[in-house]
């Protein structure tokens, strides 16, 4: 271990006692991570984000709800990426297939083949049909050159994604949302200069905390909920040369939650609704 590394373990352990698990994680990035890795190419001054895929017209976290997303002119898809029982990776949003399939039971306790027997499906739209869960090459063979990938890392192993993402060549358009400290340092071992996102810790709202996180850590992006933030916390963050991805989706998004949101100048926004917040940006002509 590096000497600096070996400096911090006290306040890490600090840290730990006090529970402070996201204060924690900016001191690992502190300590481990050379700043600004290169985030993926966009066409679009302000990103769109499809949360779980454009899922307006197709169960969420499928090849159709990605292709949609495509096809609709989004930056990134959200995807949400698990592990089975045999070690293969596959795409839902909950740790179990109960409510998105006409299944029942543990994603990390079935097998790739008995998860094939089950098709998601959204049952307040049963018109949208029955999809099958999707493997996490077939997201990156889909996506290649056409979308980015926000890849929300829920269960599995960083040094496995990252070869699936070397194998499919997408190493330059994904970018990794951290949900535990344990895999911050997993990604930074395994690839360096893969970005990685984290939400904003609650106890960092305050401008002056905000500017004295950034003043010390290097992250790449930021995301949380919109209205987390306010329009002096955001512009910091923008003198840092980090972007802010607040998240807009709610059952109650729309242009009135829009229009609020881009009060704070965010650099982007993730949303249920990237059809209607790209035309509703166009109608505003920032994009």
């Amino acid at each position: 271990m590096h000497s600096c590394a070996c400096a911090a373990l006290p306040c890490l352990l600090l840290f730990q006692k006090m529970r402070y698990r996201f204060l924690f994680l900016f001191l690992l990035l502190t300590v481990f991570y050379s700043p600004y890795a290169q985030l993926p190419a966009i066409q679009h001054h302000f990103v769109v984000i499809a949360h779980r895929g454009d899922h307006t017209a197709a169960p969420e976290n499928t090849l159709a709800a990605f292709q949609h997303a495509i096809d609709n002119g989004a930056d990134y898809v959200e995807i949400d990426l698990r592990t089975t029982k045999d070690g293969q990776l596959v795409i839902m949003h909950d740790g179990t297939i109960d409510r998105m399939t006409n299944g029942k039971g543990k994603i990390s306790e079935l097998s790739l083949s008995a998860l094939q027997q089950y098709q998601v499906q959204n049952r307040q739209h049963p018109e949208w049909g029955l999809h099958p869960i999707p493997r996490f090459a077939e997201v990156l063979a889909l996506c290649k050159g056409k979308i980015n990938i926000y890849l929300d890392f829920k269960d599995a192993s960083p040094a496995a994604a990252y070869r699936e993402i070397l194998q499919a060549g997408t190493e330059k358009s994904v970018v990794v949302y951290i949900n535990a400290p344990a895999q911050f340092t997993s990604w930074r071992a395994v690839a360096p200069g893969m970005p990685l996102m984290i939400s904003l810790p609650h106890s960092m709202q305050p401008p002056v905390e905000m500017r004295r996180l950034l003043d010390s850590v290097k992250v790449d992006i930021l995301d949380g909920s919109f209205n987390e933030y306010s329009a002096e916390m955001i512009k910091i963050a923008a003198e840092k040369q980090v972007p802010v991805w607040p998240d807009i989706q709610s059952p109650g998004e729309g242009p009135e939650l829009w229009e609020k949101a881009l009060l704070l100048h965010p650099a982007g926004l993730q949303t249920d609704h990237p059809a209607a917040l790209i035309s509703f940006l166009q109608s505003k002509g920032i994009r």
